[in-house]
């Protein structure tokens, strides 16, 4: 586990998964990252890679060769190599082997960087492609969950999930026996000033996923209407808002993704697959987003 901390927050990076385990913020004295109880999920903030979601029938195809794959690909449940270090960051790198290769038939360096300025966090991907003949396919997103709630005395429903400067958003739902996006049938969400109250029903259909750059901020707010944790992700193609359906889970995520789980029906290959990327041979894809705790 590696720490970095300043006047404002200090934070804890495992080296399983590239992790953010925790975010402390020192101004209020709260822990803001979920601590991961198994009773409802284990995980903290794990990176997606080189999968978002799910694939159809559990397969994807590339050059006519199907491929299983798990949720979300594997980089959450590997082991990262600390890279370098300093006084306001920390960088990891997981690059391909041949257990990746037997699942995922690509070469791919991915470096993972979280650094620290005031009260945020900021978290830097680099996706490198070493080959020198064949293109890099692949989808990376997060999936950080935050602690609501986090006063005492408040309860989930307390709280509001904030799309700042919307009235009007479009969302797809996961249909729950294909576990893929409904894409054919997307929903409107009406809101008051960018305001999505929190309901203890909210999440029974799983997560809602918005495409197509709607969503560049989002954040959740404390029962007085103030911020209490904003994700910044512009250029970032979709975004998921998640909490684990039908329960009182005591967190929600607030999700940027750069690709997707599979639309319902999706038969075609990897390079097809919804705002899949591609890295050329010898090229990188670098992305950023943002957590500003308030």
């Amino acid at each position: 586990m590696q720490y970095l901390e300043n006047d404002r927050i200090k934070i804890a990076v495992a080296d399983h998964g590239a992790e953010l385990c925790s975010i402390y913020d020192k101004k209020r004295g709260h822990e803001v990252v979920w601590q991961a109880d198994p009773k409802y999920w284990n995980r903290h903030a794990p990176v997606l890679f080189p999968f978002v979601g799910k694939v159809c029938g559990g397969q994807y195809r590339y050059k006519g060769v199907s491929y299983p794959m798990g949720q979300h690909g594997f980089a959450r449940d590997m082991d990262f190599t600390l890279v370098s270090t300093t006084e306001d960051s920390v960088t990891y790198v997981l690059r391909s082997n041949e257990e990746t290769l037997a699942k995922y038939p690509f070469e791919f360096e991915l470096e993972i960087t979280h650094r620290i300025e005031d009260n945020k966090v900021f978290v830097e991907w680099k996706v490198t492609n070493p080959s020198e003949k064949e293109p890099l396919y692949f989808s990376i997103g997060a999936h950080p969950a935050f602690n609501v709630p986090v006063l005492p005395g408040t309860k989930k429903d307390d709280y509001f999930v904030v799309f700042e400067g919307h009235e009007e958003l479009e969302y797809v739902f996961l249909d729950p026996v294909a576990e893929a996006a409904d894409a054919q049938h997307p929903h409107k969400l009406v809101l008051e000033k960018g305001v999505m109250p929190v309901t203890m029903d909210l999440f029974d259909n799983d997560a809602y996923i918005f495409d197509h750059g709607q969503v560049e901020r989002v954040a959740i707010y404390y029962p007085d209407m103030t911020p209490y944790v904003t994700i910044d992700c512009k250029g970032f193609p979709s975004v998921g808002v998640w909490s684990k359906p039908k329960s009182d889970a005591p967190y929600i995520c607030l999700e940027p993704w750069i690709g997707r789980v599979d639309n319902m029906g999706f038969t075609g290959e990897l390079p097809e697959k919804f705002e899949e990327q591609c890295a050329a041979p010898g090229k990188s894809f670098e992305a950023v987003y943002s957590i500003t705790v308030d």
